[in-house]
């Protein structure tokens, strides 16, 4: 690991004003539970880390002016655990549980599993965010199992590592995140993730020297749920997640919203499942909501066994919502 200088502000204004504009010279530290190994896999070697430990105003939930907020710093445990959350968003309980080891619950952090690395093995292993070998592709020519299935059109064939992106875009959330100057902005969860073009651009719309303050959730009544298709429980990322929303109105599924976790390089918004998601709640309307969602859906060499998935996992997402 490089030497870096550490440094522990104590309110915002100070953290942000220890970031670099560029990316590579200075890092964010929350729960650490992804950069530190990018700092021992040599993936990040920063001149200087900024922890954000000591910021009190980052951490917490409450709910107030119709949404619920959950500090950038708080924990997973405590999300899955708070009571508000529990009764209106079991689709964020799921995907917070589903990480599955308290000890990465109790430090990893709720902005933290959104501004996670990709877990590709070639990124890991150094050969760049694309994973190319010269003009290679190493994830579309190599073992591409866990890689994307949606989008594979262009250069980026990893997949979101997060596990709260897919809910949190369901659910029409929005991340507030600050900047230089006291400057702050606020965006849709959806347009939070972005597609990197090349190994120097990052996989969020989050600048260099911005961080993400607060996540918001509006309190619409939406029923919800997240399903994950995994090999084992804990210390592992699923194959495949769902997290679907809705409204019900006279008995009757509308607004329906279905976003799509570890099959694309950002959280993918299925469109087509989400209009198909209206009518009367069963498994029939379940099922071709999964076949829905299915669509548009490009495999690899090694991954075409996820379209099943897919399907699956949004037929058992919606029932579990609709119950």
């Amino acid at each position: 690991m490089k030497s870096f200088q550490y440094a522990a502000p104590k309110s915002l204004k100070e953290a942000v004003a220890l970031l670099d504009e560029s990316w590579g010279k200075t890092e964010v530290l929350a729960g650490g539970t992804d950069l530190v190994t990018c700092l021992k896999q040599g993936l990040a070697q920063p001149q200087r880390v900024v922890s954000l430990r000591n910021i009190k105003e980052l951490r917490g939930l409450s709910t107030k002016s119709g949404a619920l907020h959950i500090g950038a710093t708080t924990t997973l445990a405590e999300l899955a655990e708070n009571r508000d959350v529990k009764k209106l968003f079991p689709a964020l309980v799921t995907a917070a549980t589903g990480v599955g080891s308290p000890q990465i619950m109790n430090v990893g952090t709720v902005a933290g599993d959104l501004c996670q690395r990709p877990r590709c093995w070639f990124y890991r292993n150094g050969f760049g965010l694309l994973a190319k070998d010269g003009d290679t592709s190493l994830a579309r020519e190599g073992d591409n199992r866990y890689h994307a299935i949606f989008g594979t059109d262009g250069p980026a064939l990893f997949v979101s590592a997060s596990s709260l992106g897919p809910p949190l875009i369901a659910l029409g959330a929005q991340v507030t995140v600050a900047g230089a100057g006291g400057k702050t902005r606020t965006l849709p969860a959806a347009e939070f993730f972005r597609t990197p073009k090349n190994d120097q651009e990052r996989e969020t719309a989050l600048l260099a020297n911005e961080i993400v303050t607060e996540i918001s959730v509006p309190l619409k009544g939406l029923k919800n749920a997240t399903y994950e298709v995994r090999q084992r429980h804990g210390l592992d990322w699923p194959y495949v997640t769902a997290s679907v929303a809705f409204s019900v109105k006279g008995g009757q599924l509308a607004d329906g919203q279905v976003v799509l976790g570890h099959v694309a390089a950002v959280p993918w918004l299925a469109a087509a499942a989400g209009q198909t998601l209206q009518g009367a709640p069963g498994e029939a309307l379940a099922a071709r909501c999964g076949d829905a969602a299915a669509q548009g859906a490009s495999p690899l060499s090694g991954n075409a066994y996820k379209v099943q998935m897919v399907k699956t996992a949004v037929k058992r997402a919606v029932v579990a919502a609709s119950a």
